[in-house]
């Protein structure tokens, strides 16, 4: 039995997952905001913008989504239109603190409308990773992250065989791990001392939270960083965790096992300022100068 997850609506964020549409010539775009008064005031001055340039409001199949809010915000709208990202770019405008995937401030509105107008199909593609759980009773739920899925445990600790491409590759046993893509390898997985992959490689990133290592459960103690080709299986043998995917997470119900895969579609997004991924992680850790 497949486990359909539905992001109508609300999740626990409070993102508002329905959203304004606004034609652009042969493009649809998607604003996207979260449910905070800002965020909703600049996605009622954009979509008036779209249709002061003389675009028809409409809400079918965008083929840009605009994000408004932070990051949280975008991670929401990606799993909104997870069915669609073959034909869906996405961008995003920041309402608070400077986000990592928002790339557009409040005062840009006018240069974000323009780049739409004139857009010729740029963008840049991230990694996508896709997570097949496994439950006890048979039921099977598909997931999609865009950052990272972690395995954790608030009280006691987790016991796992770590198979890769069904060879038994470790055993172990701490308060969880993560998994993340190479866009995600700069959040939860840096803090947990991972390396940052640039997006040009299609890989998986796992790294371990508090390993314990004795006669029984022995682990690599490092992050290992596996292909697109590769594939990572964890078998749950004591313990019960949590499964959260990006800003999203999984009823605690016991399971089995999990699978996880490069997705075959990947993250599209509209590069409008041209603003690479290194650059992305400059402007989050490192700024533009040195005090």
């Amino acid at each position: 039995m497949l486990i359909n997850h539905d992001f109508s609506g609300k999740n626990a964020a409070g993102i508002n997952n329905d959203c304004f549409s606004a034609r652009m010539e042969d493009m649809k775009v998607c604003l996207f905001p979260n449910d905070q008064p800002q965020s909703l005031a600049v996605a009622d001055v954009l979509k008036n913008k779209l249709e002061a340039a003389g675009q028809e409001v409409s809400s079918r199949q965008p083929d840009l989504v605009v994000s408004i809010g932070g990051d949280g915000t975008f991670l929401s709208a990606v799993h909104q239109f997870s069915n669609q990202l073959a034909n869906i770019r996405f961008v995003g405008v920041h309402t608070g603190h400077l986000g990592f995937y928002s790339d557009w401030l409040v005062d840009e509105l006018d240069d974000l409308v323009d780049k739409i107008a004139h857009d010729h199909g740029q963008l840049n593609e991230y990694p996508l990773m896709e997570g097949e759980v496994f439950y006890a009773d048979g039921q099977v739920a598909e997931i999609l992250a865009v950052n990272e899925i972690i395995l954790n445990r608030i009280t006691n600790s987790l016991a796992i065989d770590v198979y890769i491409n069904d060879v038994l590759f470790e055993k172990f046993r701490g308060d969880g791990l993560a998994v993340s893509t190479p866009a995600g390898s700069s959040g939860y997985n840096k803090s947990l001392g991972g390396a940052l992959i640039d997006p040009d490689f299609a890989a998986l990133q796992m790294t371990e939270i508090a390993s314990i290592n004795n006669r029984v459960y022995r682990t690599l103690g490092s992050p290992i960083i596996v292909s697109a080709d590769t594939r990572i299986r964890v078998v749950l043998e004591v313990g019960n965790s949590t499964i959260n995917y990006d800003s999203f997470q999984l009823p605690q119900v016991a399971y089995r096992q999990i699978l996880f895969k490069i997705s075959k579609e990947p993250l599209k997004m509209a590069n409008y300022k041209q603003i690479s991924f290194w650059q992305r992680v400059k402007n989050s850790f490192i700024g533009d100068g040195h005090q």
